[in-house]
């Protein structure tokens, strides 16, 4: 499957539920297989595609749809269909009303031949895929409002397929979110006005509209209005996207008008602000769009309604979708401190000692990289003279002493742990390490610093002004540390600090670890746990492994009238 960054997860998150509400609340499928041996691979797609209509003069533009099938395994090696498979389409739906051509873009051999499409395959990994992308055209000849139906089918030796159909219409509404010009450097507690405006560029008018906005952890909106939904949730791998607002607003807004906000939304830049995403999107709002939400707690806003007249008229899906929505950077004068902590441990030679150390965010800052995806920072910990670690969170890898690769994890002289691409404010990323005595050095202490993932450009967090404290120490067999936090008996021993249950998004701590090098938890990603304070934590005072130095939703309210501000008349072609 393809890696996406967080910046796209969050755009994905905002058109997802919206493209699946417009068109129809998603994917159709028209029949159950037949029960037999091996998987069952179900073929996708959008319920619904509007086209534009033919012109008047020069050539018709393309609307494409992404044509999926759904392994529905999870399991690398078993769940791999390894066989020829073929889907077929039937185009006859469409004839006179749209022209079809497959692109490039799809992992199938795909051929158009009259009003029949086959594309035909080999394997398919478990997970979703793209099949194909089927360019659709509206037809010479065609008018607004015809409508036709697509219907796949396929067919494999030892996997069946759940049929998928779509229905392809001429024209429809087009909802052209404007792109606001928003202050985008900020400072905590500054607000700005949001007048959220957007444009009809479509045929027809569109029945009511849903307006999506989310915002990351360092912004917040006063308002939130009771025809508006709100939920707190996160967009994958620990990224708190901070909240979401679905706002339905009845109304019929016409071909060619503009609308706007009447009273436009306050957007502040909190006191946890840094780099910080707002997304808003507007949609025609559909039947169906409630089963598209997250699982995320909703709660409605408390405040007044928004009033608009209500008037009925046959709904549709939009002639672009890719237009609907647009998002905004901020960057707030703020900083984070990250104070690393370590610990103290004893133990005979030939034992084996739990320990946890790790650093916390005193904030007041959350610090994230929704655009690009990367850790926020990394825990380099340089294990102590006399002990090898036998056990590390499946965060970190071993390295030799000079950072380069090693292949082992277990018994490395070095680890480096990268959080998630996303570290809020209060977290505390903790990292359980299992280490054996081999031989008892006194005072043995081994390095624990967090600084910038790539040493190739600076080990120094840029927004961190306090690099005094981003060094710590893990002491073992300390003279002064005899039965404190951390001592040892026999048999090993789980001293101060050692992480209790995680949770992601800002509210975890790091796995705990097994004998031979494995986690008996998740990976440790940044966040504050149930047990994580570490009371034997050392401050550094003496030569650090590496020298330091100081150096992406929504609670978005969707708020007042919507009223048109200009009106224009529809654009041909």
């Amino acid at each position: 499957m393809r890696t996406i960054s967080p910046r796209a997860a969050l755009r994905r998150a905002a058109g997802g539920f919206a493209a699946a509400g417009l068109l129809a609340a998603g994917s159709l499928a028209l029949g159950t297989p037949a029960q037999a041996a091996g998987p069952e691979l179900v073929i996708g797609g959008p319920a619904a595609t509007a086209l534009h209509p033919y012109p008047a003069s020069g050539s018709p533009r393309k609307s494409t749809v992404e044509i999926t099938v759904d392994n529905p395994s999870r399991n690398a090696e078993p769940g791999t269909f390894d066989g020829d498979f073929t889907v077929t389409f039937d185009l006859t739906g469409i004839v006179g009303i749209a022209d079809a051509a497959f692109g490039e873009t799809g992992g199938a051999d795909c051929e158009v031949t009259g009003p029949t499409a086959v594309c035909r395959g080999h394997g398919l990994g478990p997970g979703r895929s793209t099949l194909a992308e089927l360019g659709l055209f509206a037809a010479d000849g065609s008018r607004i409002g015809d409508s036709g139906t697509i219907r796949a089918t396929g067919r494999a030796d030892g996997a069946t397929f759940t049929a998928f159909s779509t229905e392809v219409v001429i024209g429809g509404p087009d909802l052209v979110m404007e792109r606001l010009p928003l202050k985008q450097n900020l400072k905590p507690g500054e607000t700005q006005p949001v007048p959220v405006t957007f444009t009809n560029n479509g045929t027809r008018a569109a029945d009511g509209v849903l307006l999506t906005l989310m915002y990351t952890r360092g912004l917040d909106f006063i308002e939130r209005y009771a025809n508006c939904e709100y939920s707190e949730g996160e967009a994958g791998r620990g990224f708190p996207a901070g909240t979401t607002a679905r706002c339905s607003v009845p109304g019929t807004y016409e071909a060619g008008a503009t609308y706007r906000l009447a009273v436009p939304l306050s957007l502040k830049a909190t006191e946890h602000a840094f780099h910080d995403t707002f997304v808003y999107r507007i949609d025609e709002d559909v039947p169906g769009r409630g089963a598209q939400r997250s699982a995320a707690s909703v709660t409605a806003g408390k405040g007044a309604g928004l009033t608009l007249k209500e008037a009925a008229t046959v709904r549709g899906v939009d002639l672009d979708p890719r237009d609907n929505q647009q998002e905004a950077d901020f960057v707030t004068a703020n900083f984070a401190d990250f104070v690393a902590y370590g610990a103290r441990a004893r133990g005979a030679a030939g034992e084996t000692v739990a320990t946890t150390i790790g650093f916390r965010n005193k904030g007041p800052a959350w610090v994230g990289h929704p655009s690009s995806g990367d850790p926020v920072a990394t825990v380099d910990f340089t294990v102590p003279e006399g002990a090898s670690v036998t056990g590390s969170p499946a965060a970190c890898r071993g390295v030799t002493v000079d950072g380069e690769y090693r292949e082992s994890r277990s018994g490395a002289p070095r680890y480096v742990c990268d959080t998630s691409m996303a570290v809020r404010d209060g977290a505390d990323f903790a990292l359980r390490f299992q280490l054996k005595i081999d031989k008892v050095v006194t005072g043995a202490s081994g390095a624990v610093t967090v600084r910038t993932p790539r040493l190739d450009e600076s080990p120094k967090l840029p927004f961190d002004p306090k690099p005094g404290n981003n060094t710590a120490l893990l002491v073992l067999n300390s003279d002064n540390a005899a039965g404190g936090p951390g001592s040892t008996t026999s048999g090993g021993v789980s001293g101060h600090g050692s992480a209790g249950p995680a949770t992601a998004g800002g509210s975890t701590g790091g796995s705990g670890a097994t004998s031979n090098g494995s986690t008996t938890s998740g990976a440790a990603t940044g966040g504050s746990t149930a047990a994580g304070s570490t009371n034997g934590a050392l401050a550094a005072t003496g030569t650090a492994a590496l020298p330091v130095a100081a150096g992406a939703a929504v609670a978005l309210a969707a708020g007042g009238v919507l009223y048109a501000t200009a009106r224009r008349r529809p654009r041909r072609g």
